[in-house]
């Protein structure tokens, strides 16, 4: 990067990486985009003293963004897997890309927290919680580096790079395994089951079966990275 590049920031949460991204950029612009009006007040309230009119934060779908041609590069990291239509997703950011421009992104993919999601699934269907999930679907889409890289190339991105890597992580022990898994990965989830005592139920079993895996508490994590240019 040269350093005065305009950059969108897809999915940008509390802000962490849109600081990261204007650090890199002294002479350039970041403008967040997030579907969450708390995330973006979040990012306001550490992002704007620090960097100003240099940053700008825009409340808006990933698959609808209001943007045309605005932007030199675009970056994002965890938000691709809560977006169920890639192919709309895709066409957006390409969209919103100036000619020339470019996409880096990594999110969740391929068999990402496999194990996790088999054991949810089994338990979701035992007799004590299988009315709670009826006509539930996971909220996330794991796409494999081949599907996205025709995905991508289909929206009419070119020089389309994409991979998967294994990023293992371990928990250091039971509350923190659980705590993690109930605030981060099954939240969705949890909001099925009513009541505090049913839902603590659900997570002791799934902190009981993560204590046996070797190494204990793992989550097997797999990133979708993903590259690719606009003509």
């Amino acid at each position: 990067m040269r350093g005065d590049e305009v950059v969108l920031d897809a999915g940008c949460g509390t802000g962490r990486l849109t600081a990261e991204l204007l650090e890199a950029l002294p002479r350039g612009r970041v403008v967040g985009v997030d579907l969450s009006q708390n995330m973006l007040a979040t990012a306001s309230g550490h992002l704007r003293p620090q960097f100003g009119a240099r940053v700008g934060l825009v409340a808006a779908d990933l698959l609808h963004l209001p943007f045309d041609r605005a932007f030199d590069g675009i970056v994002s990291t965890a938000a691709f897997h809560w977006v169920m239509d890639h192919d709309q997703l895709f066409l957006s950011l390409c969209r919103a890309l100036r000619p020339g421009g470019w996409l880096e992104a990594q999110c969740g993919g391929g068999p990402n927290l496999a194990k996790l999601r088999k054991r949810v699934a089994a338990l979701a269907a035992t007799a004590k919680f299988a009315a709670f999930f009826s006509g539930f679907c996971e909220p996330w889409f794991y796409a494999d580096a081949e599907g996205a890289a025709d995905a991508l190339r289909r929206a009419g991105f070119i020089d389309v790079i994409t991979s998967l890597e294994s990023a293992p992580t371990v928990l250091d022990t039971p509350e923190q395994y659980s705590e993690f898994v109930s605030h981060i990965i099954l939240r969705q989830h949890l909001k099925c089951i009513p009541g505090e005592e049913l839902r603590s139920k659900f997570m002791a079993q799934l902190t009981e079966e993560a204590a046996k895996d070797r190494p204990s508490f793992s989550l097997d994590y797999w990133r979708l990275n993903l590259s690719g240019q606009v003509r």
